[in-house]
């Protein structure tokens, strides 16, 4: 749809850190307007997972990896950016990070500017960052966070919230941190639920106070948030009708005509599902059963980690995915509502919520490919949160991709982006 586009103006976040003297190298991969979870359903076809192919133990397999902002991902892995900008509405920046072994941090709902994202979900969308380690990731929110007269949804953040810097080995003593029953869900990996169960014991050992929490209504969040994206979609996508901008379909006929062949031929089918389940969603008759009940249930979901966070709890841990990377092959078996109601389940809530978390790589899986964890804290706790992760990052000591590439970019201020 928007193949031969050229946007009349820059994102606020990309401007904010040219201004710092970033150097963006270009844009990378990703699933179609930001509709999947293994950047695959993109228009220039699949992203590969590094860790299979360019690793020490090099095969031939082809692994995901993650999604929508797989590119992102795969170019801070491979050492060709220092980081990389993508869009997180539903864990679009935290699954390829936890797939490819990096930090993935999606910031507080109004912390980052969305001007110039591309819009999915507004009350979910947030642009996202991928950095090889926490401080890099800190570096790069501290250069972009803060209101921006051109987002109406963004704010000015708390004094607490501003210019982190991060202790050279930050104490964990007396943290709390909870871990949610009601993740532990059908499918889990075992080696997900041992490394959830290590890295929650390496946190007790540090002098964290680690506890079992609740959060019973997360296990409504695929379908809630599958609801609510598709009307959002339908309804931000009535934008695209080949006569604006866009893609324009040849035709001579009437302009009904024209509307339709144009977004029939420029969105892929992922992108028409969403749209056409989201108009029946919004249908009058439909409008009360499943859209105004969907808010009801985000109104609970966020009730529940408001409940957690005010008992006293200051971290909730969960992991990012519920197995490793898949092979492609089995990957390509699976229809895009099947992968994302899966692959989600434990990012979603967090974007319903509108609450910061990162996901960070722990250790390998016994075949060789990244496990990751996600750590979530409240509104504008950015600073605890990435403390804590910076403090498992050192003590974890997860490897790093051993990639010879000398052509690709070496510099520390080299950022690529992927903002649908």
């Amino acid at each position: 749809m928007l193949a031969d586009f050229y946007p009349p103006y820059t994102a606020t976040v990309v401007e904010k850190l040219r201004k710092q003297g970033a150097v963006i190298l270009g844009k990378t991969n990703m699933d179609e307007f930001g509709m999947g979870s293994g950047a695959t359903d993109s228009t220039f076809g699949p992203s590969r997972n590094p860790w299979k192919y360019l690793g020490k133990d090099a095969t031939d397999e082809w692994h995901i990896a993650g999604g929508s902002s797989g590119g992102s991902a795969v170019s801070v892995a491979t050492g060709c950016a220092f980081g990389a900008l993508g869009s997180d509405t539903g864990g679009s920046t935290r699954n390829p990070a936890s797939r490819c072994g990096v930090v993935g941090l999606k910031p507080t709902y109004g912390a980052l500017s969305r001007h110039g994202l591309i819009p999915l979900t507004n009350s979910m969308d947030v642009p996202g960052i991928l950095a090889k380690t926490v401080d890099d990731a800190a570096l790069l929110f501290n250069v972009m966070a803060n209101v921006d007269e051109n987002d109406s949804t963004s704010v000015s953040l708390p004094e607490h919230a501003r210019n982190l810097e991060l202790d050279d080995e930050p104490s964990l003593a007396g943290i709390r941190v909870g871990v949610p029953r009601e993740y532990h869900c059908p499918g889990m990996a075992p080696e997900v639920v041992d490394t959830w169960r290590y890295v929650a014991d390496k946190l007790d050992s540090l002098g964290a106070i680690v506890s079992s929490v609740s959060l019973p209504h997360s296990q409504y969040s695929t379908e809630c948030y599958s609801v609510l994206n598709c009307c959002e979609v339908a309804s931000n996508f009535a934008r695209y009708d080949g006569l604006e901008y866009g893609h324009r379909a040849d035709s001579d006929s009437s302009t009904e005509a024209l509307y339709a062949s144009s977004r029939h031929e420029g969105f892929n089918e992922v992108v028409r599902g969403r749209i056409l389940a989201g108009n029946f969603f919004l249908l009058r008759k439909n409008y009360d059963k499943y859209f105004m009940k969907a808010l009801q249930v985000r109104r609970l979901i966020c009730d529940d980690f408001n409940r957690v966070f005010e008992s006293g709890v200051q971290l909730i841990l969960t992991p990012v995915t519920l197995t490793e990377a898949p092979k492609y092959s089995d990957w390509a078996l699976k229809d895009n509502r099947e992968r994302v109601s899966v692959e989600d389940f434990c990012t979603q809530p967090v974007n319903m919520a509108g609450l910061p978390a990162v996901s960070l790589p722990c250790r390998l899986s016994h075949n060789g490919l990244p496990l990751s964890l996600q750590l979530v804290a409240p509104r504008f706790a950015e600073r605890d949160l990435l403390s804590v992760a910076k403090r498992l990052e050192l003590e974890l000591q997860f490897p790093r991709l051993d990639v010879h590439l000398h052509s690709c970019s070496q510099s520390r201020n080299a950022v690529f982006t992927s903002i649908s």
